[in-house]
């Protein structure tokens, strides 16, 4: 995000993750599993950014999305029987959208924050990551997290993110850029604009993946972050939502999804997306 150790940090990643089988053609097959609630067939909107790989992105030259949200949603819909109609929505508006009532949900690693909770509801969490930096690959200025922290780095993030608040937090706002989106962050990192990156590792073992020849993790966890989907708040989506989570996470399904979209075999970069914006 290829070998032993990243597929092992992978399943850490997803140690908290487990999901349901079925079909994957997105069709919600016309009723409800059986024990869920029955959604009729009715169309859930679901805010994506389609920049942010693995979790959705639009392979360069197709114009349909993919990603870990994408077959996530598809998988929730087959048991609750809805239709998710994915929304290109830009980072971090898709927090306002929602709560505006603009769109039924938004994916897209939302880590789950009291802040956040003012103003949208949250499905129970179906994924917990931990922040970390990332290098040049070889910079032995930082052996760990603190070092970078004790340093005068630069680091860089995305805006309206944990991640910027956690930075912000450990080096303050003068050493600090951030960027629209995080792959103008990896490539200010690779370019040597900036000294380190911060990022969920679930992301970023995607970046790792794309330039595993040019940047590193520094292993330090500095904070975990569960995440969810985001809803306006008192939706009647948020508990069948939960009951498909909780189904996905006893049976296998996440699990699976996670070693497609977190694995080893997942290897496209940013120059393998279509741009957004």
């Amino acid at each position: 995000m290829k070998n032993k150790t990243r597929l092992l940090a992978i399943l850490a990643v997803f140690a908290l993750i487990v999901a349901a089988c079925g079909d994957s053609d997105g069709s919600s097959g016309g009723a409800a599993a059986e024990g869920f609630t029955d959604l009729e067939g009715r169309t859930v909107t679901v805010g994506v950014e389609n920049a942010y790989l693995p979790f959705n992105y639009i392979p360069l030259g197709g114009t349909e999305g993919e990603g870990w949200d994408y077959d996530a949603w598809i998988e929730i819909c087959k048991l609750l029987n809805c239709e998710p109609e994915f929304v290109e929505s830009a980072w971090p508006a898709v927090i306002d959208q929602v709560a505006q009532g603009d769109l039924d949900t938004a994916a897209d690693g939302i880590s789950i924050t009291d802040e956040r909770k003012e103003i949208v509801d949250y499905s129970d969490s179906y994924m917990v990551v931990q922040q970390k930096f990332i290098v040049q690959k070889g910079d032995n200025r930082y052996a760990n997290a603190q070092a970078v922290i004790d340093s005068d780095a630069v680091v860089a993030t995305q805006v309206g993110t944990t991640n910027y608040e956690l930075a912000e937090s450990l080096v303050g706002a003068d050493r600090i850029q951030a960027f629209d989106q995080f792959a103008l962050a990896i490539q200010a990192l690779i370019a040597g604009d900036v000294d380190v990156v911060i990022i969920d590792d679930a992301a970023g073992l995607g970046y790792i993946g794309a330039d595993a020849d040019s940047i590193e993790t520094i292993d330090d966890g500095l904070q975990s972050d569960p995440l969810g989907f985001i809803f306006p708040q008192g939706s009647d989506l948020v508990g069948p939502v939960n009951e498909a989570i909780q189904e996905l996470k006893d049976n296998g399904v996440f699990d699976d999804l996670g070693v497609k979209w977190f694995g080893v075999d997942f290897d496209l970069g940013y120059d393998d997306i279509e741009e957004v914006g």
